[in-house]
């Protein structure tokens, strides 16, 4: 992962921060904000744009799904986005290979990792040494989503290199359609990826990573650096918005979420959103404001570092800001 990052930052073209400065012909500010992945796991999100918290903000947000932290990174670091949504990690790949106009974390949003572990058979007393000997399709080395998969394995005495076999050559957000069709015991999903895998009859969830893995700094929203010295106020406008679908997804019920978020998920079922809502809400997937504590970026670094794909450890003073997400709980 280290390697791919250096590369992406080696032979990218570093544009003039773009579009956060003009406001366009309705009056708002225009932002690009480049999403990780489009699920309901950031609910809070989506109901800051279907409730119209942007738009009170005076912002005219424009959504782009990356469709991986690595390609999100590449996009906020050509300038091609001005605000990136993803796992911290991607930040400190950045930091740590040199990028002088590195990503800051401004905003954190999940405190719980998002993901299912889905097998072929109901498994109502699942342990995580079921494991042992069997296939699972895992994600990207030094993404998320695999490095908590396997500090999870790790915690519980299980050895990711030889208690297992981890197929981590399918691309991201293609690996349930996989599933469907190879040897695989397991796969880690997303939702509405592995809820549509159990509707199908395909497969069922047998385990959630996030109450496995405890409170972990998931995602969370970052900018180059410039662009937050540069655009201060347009920051904490955005934090503002993020702030108060929060507040929303914490203070509503599963059903009333589910309704406000539609629009961004046609094709789910509204029945299956709700499910979905109330599967991450039950594992309080979401946090309470957006303050991005040292405290979680130092269980992140050690995340990152028994996973070997750590160098040195970075500060957090440079990674990470919470001015904004501390004035926006004060609004």
């Amino acid at each position: 992962m280290k390697k791919i990052v250096c590369g992406i930052l080696a032979g990218c073209l570093v544009l003039a921060t773009a579009t956060g400065c003009q406001k366009n012909a309705s009056g708002k500010t225009p932002i690009t904000l480049n999403e990780v992945a489009h699920s309901i796991f950031y609910a809070p999100q989506y109901a800051a744009i279907e409730l119209g918290y942007f738009d009170e903000e005076g912002l005219d947000v424009t959504l782009v799904n990356g469709g991986g932290a690595d390609k999100v990174m590449t996009a906020l670091v050509s300038g091609e986005a001005d605000i990136g949504f993803m796992g911290s990690e991607a930040s400190v790949y950045t930091y740590a290979n040199g990028e002088a106009d590195y990503a800051v974390n401004f905003a954190q949003l999940t405190q719980r990792a998002g993901n299912f572990l889905v097998g072929r058979e109901p498994e109502p007393d699942f342990q995580w040494e079921n494991l042992k000997g069997k296939k699972v399709l895992g994600g990207r080395a030094g993404g998320m989503p695999q490095m908590v998969f396997e500090y999870i394995l790790k915690k519980n005495g299980i050895d990711p290199k030889t208690d297992l076999s981890i197929d981590q050559s399918i691309n991201f957000g293609l690996t349930a359609a996989a599933f469907t069709s190879n040897d695989a015991d397991y796969t880690v999903e997303f939702e509405p990826f592995a809820t549509a895998l159990e509707l199908e009859g395909n497969g069922h969830v047998a385990a959630s990573l996030g109450e496995s893995s405890g409170y972990v700094p998931y995602t969370a929203y970052c900018a180059k650096k410039s662009y937050i010295e540069k655009n201060p106020e347009i920051i904490q406008k955005f934090t503002n918005a993020i702030q108060k679908g929060l507040e929303y997804v914490n203070s509503h019920t599963s059903a009333e979420i589910a309704k406000t978020i539609k629009p961004q998920f046609k094709e789910t079922d509204k029945a299956a959103l709700t499910a979905i809502v109330e599967r991450y809400k039950a594992q309080d997937t979401w946090k309470t404001d957006t303050v991005f504590e040292k405290e979680s970026f130092d269980l992140l670094q050690n995340i990152l570092e028994e996973a070997g794909e750590l160098p040195a450890r970075v500060p957090y003073e440079d990674l990470v800001v919470t001015d904004f997400a501390r004035a926006a709980v004060k609004e």
